[in-house]
């Protein structure tokens, strides 16, 4: 099936693989051209001619790095000639434990690549492009920003840190830019594994729904973000949790 060309680009950051993967799929599949991100060149290779190389370009790099960013910008304006779209998902959670316990060189690093880079990207395409020409930003959260996580608290206060630079960059790029946040709970992806690798029945049990969530599932909610049809929405963190804050308080 021909896909319509949109005329629509996209900008997402740790899109060769996961949630950042199953949006690029999304909004290529509704004619949007991406640019994806990510630290390995082989895996970003190999994204590229599953979303074809009319359609797709890759930059290798670290989120974290200023370098990197600009970069991933430039090469974005020069193969497509706009960005519209910024996808922050880029994200790091290298430590499990109490915060008590919490090395704070480690926290200063997961706040540098979930947050600091993710304003990092949203200056620069706003400069490049979406200031004079508009577009939206869709910040990739967490329910660990939005509730209390035990033993991924830096993680988690980094993504509310997201939800509250999503409030900021609404208010301030409005009303060319629209900015808002997804918040999905635990979804299949090699990020995440260690939450539910060999005991993901066990996992799924405690959503409503009855299963975790799928990168798709995160491409649906990212591509309706950044669609016409919700051009009414700014400043908004969009859960997405297959229903496990209905249990909340229960038992």
């Amino acid at each position: 099936m021909t896909v319509q060309d949109s005329g629509k680009v996209a900008l997402i950051t740790g899109g060769s693989r996961g949630i950042g993967y199953g949006i690029a799929e999304a909004l290529v599949a509704r004619g949007d051209r991406v640019c994806i991100t990510g630290r390995g060149e082989d895996a970003l290779k190999a994204a590229v001619e599953r979303l074809g190389a009319d359609r797709a370009i890759a930059v290798a790099g670290k989120a974290h790095d200023e370098a990197h960013r600009v970069v991933a910008v430039e090469r974005t304006m020069e193969a497509f000639g706009r960005v519209d779209f910024l996808i922050n998902n880029a994200g790091t959670n290298p430590v499990f434990g109490p915060i008590a316990e919490l090395d704070l060189d480690v926290a200063r690093k997961v706040f540098e690549t979930n947050v600091i880079s993710a304003l990092g990207f949203a200056q620069l395409t706003w400069k490049a492009w979406q200031k004079e020409n508009g577009g939206a930003i869709v910040n990739i959260a967490s329910v660990a920003g939005v509730s209390a996580s035990p033993f991924i608290g830096a993680y988690g206060i980094s993504k509310a840190a997201m939800v509250n630079l999503t409030l900021q960059l609404a208010h301030e790029f409005a009303p060319v830019v629209r900015v808002n946040t997804i918040a999905p709970a635990v979804v299949k992806t090699r990020f995440a594994q260690a939450l539910y690798e060999g005991r993901e029945e066990e996992a799924a049990a405690a959503y409503p729904l009855g299963r975790l969530g799928m990168p798709e599932d995160i491409g649906g909610a990212a591509a309706f973000l950044t669609s016409g049809q919700s051009d009414w929405i700014t400043g908004q963190t969009l859960v997405v949790d297959g229903g496990i804050f209905l249990n909340a308080g229960v038992g």
